[in-house]
């Protein structure tokens, strides 16, 4: 088979890397892919937002099956597009890509289906903000209700925060979103539940828990990911139970009853309170950097379960894991998530040298004349596999060091949940 892989990121590398183990896979064409999938795809320039572009490359390169990693295709309705021109591709519909696209749209099957989570108020003008102020108990979260690339929450401890935040987004602050989902501050234990999702039926795809914040100790703003590690040991059988019959389960029925059922990869983040789910977010791809310490785990070829999750066939499939927990610290430039350099030469690569147990995943990075260079804020995922969290983490940060790269930085106390404890 001949794959396409849609995206640029420490995802779309991670996917590529486990593709190209695949023995179903001839070739893989990454649109654009990054420096890291240049080593075992061919990389295409061009714009993922144009459907058309992409048409054209799919039918010159003879691909068979497409996947799609990031999430604004996705929404911008990219399978659509492509089913309606006959190509196979995985990932859901531009309908069902809405439980992302909109905060709103999910909070609304949330309440209609009784699923568990944070109490919320819909507003399109700012005088519904000024009315829910009168009643409302601080903190709370302020959602723009579309695509903000990560920067569309905002927790305001002030009224005067709430109001500054609706305003903006009010204003045009994020060019997908005309609405504002104010919602109650939860207070518990982050993780992320990931499904593959078929019409019918679904499977586990792994646990694993992210670290949002720039800084040590959860100090500072949020980024898309400074590290996380998986599985996520708060995921108990019992707590699973409920996260399926409470929350995964409602939410595939409701988008059935709607003539519209999921398909594709689906990433429920969770808020663990009293040994209770709450949804906080769907996401309708993996997570980055999730994905890149659940796919060293998996042991059942994924290409495999792609074409399962297209022919409806998941039921039948047993999705086998490695018993090895495994770890990711993301490598950033000095800046990030603020302004930060670009075009950074990063030289010494080469010289580190990975046992079958250790990955680096390249983020925001590019060849340049051959030279490898960051074009991003988050630049490489250095990711390990082991036994223990706490030596799996000496190793990444050995590994980290060995680069010597002087524009970087990193978070060195990823997974302190579970080694502090």
């Amino acid at each position: 088979m001949n794959i396409a892989l849609i995206g640029s990121g420490g995802r779309e590398h991670a996917l590529c890397n486990k593709i190209n183990e695949s023995k179903l896979v001839d070739k893989i064409v990454c649109f654009p892919g990054n420096a890291g999938t240049a080593s075992m795809a061919t990389n295409v320039e061009v714009d993922i937002l144009n459907f058309k572009k992409i048409l054209r490359l799919i039918k010159l390169h003879k691909i068979d099956l497409v996947i799609v990693g990031p999430e604004e295709p996705l929404v911008k309705g990219i399978v659509d597009y492509l089913k309606k021109n006959k190509i196979k591709v995985f990932g859901p519909s531009k309908y069902a890509s809405k439980l992302e696209g909109s905060k709103a749209f999910m909070k609304i099957i949330c309440k209609k289906n009784k699923i568990p989570t944070a109490k919320f108020k819909i507003c399109t003008k700012q005088i519904q903000v000024v009315r829910f102020l009168k009643n409302c108990n601080l903190p709370i979260v302020v959602k723009a209700d579309g695509l903000a690339a990560g920067k569309g929450v905002t927790i305001c401890k002030t009224r005067e925060q709430i109001v500054k935040s609706t305003e903006e987004i009010f204003r045009g602050k994020f060019k997908s979103s005309k609405k504002v989902v104010l919602e109650e501050f939860l207070t518990g234990e982050e993780v992320s539940y990931f499904a593959v999702v078929d019409n019918n039926n679904f499977k586990f795809f792994g646990s694993a828990q992210d670290h949002k914040r720039v800084f040590e100790k959860d100090r500072g703003p949020n980024t898309g990911g400074m590290g996380a590690y998986s599985p996520a040991p708060i995921v108990t059988k019992k707590l699973e139970k409920k996260i399926i019959s409470k929350i995964i389960r409602p939410t595939l029925k409701a988008l059935r009853n709607k003539k519209n059922p999921y398909n594709g990869f689906l990433y429920v983040g969770l808020m663990i309170k009293n040994n209770e789910p709450y949804l906080i977010e769907y996401n309708i791809r993996m997570g980055d950097p999730e994905c890149q310490v659940i796919l060293p785990r998996l042991k059942t070829d994924i290409v495999k379960i792609f074409v399962n999750a297209i022919e409806n066939k998941l039921k039948n499939l047993k999705i086998q894991w490695k018993k090895q927990k495994s770890m990711t610290i993301v490598l950033c430039a000095k800046g990030y998530p603020g302004t930060h350099k670009k075009n950074l030469q990063i030289k010494n690569l080469g010289k580190i040298r990975l046992s079958s147990s250790d990955f680096i995943y390249h983020a925001g990075t590019k060849l340049y004349n051959g030279q490898l260079r960051s074009v991003g804020g988050r630049v490489l995922n250095i990711t390990s596999i082991g036994n223990s969290f706490s030596k799996i983490r000496k190793k990444i940060i050995f590994n980290i060091k060995k680069l010597r790269w002087n524009d970087g930085f990193y978070r060195k106390d990823i997974g302190w949940r579970i080694i502090d404890k």
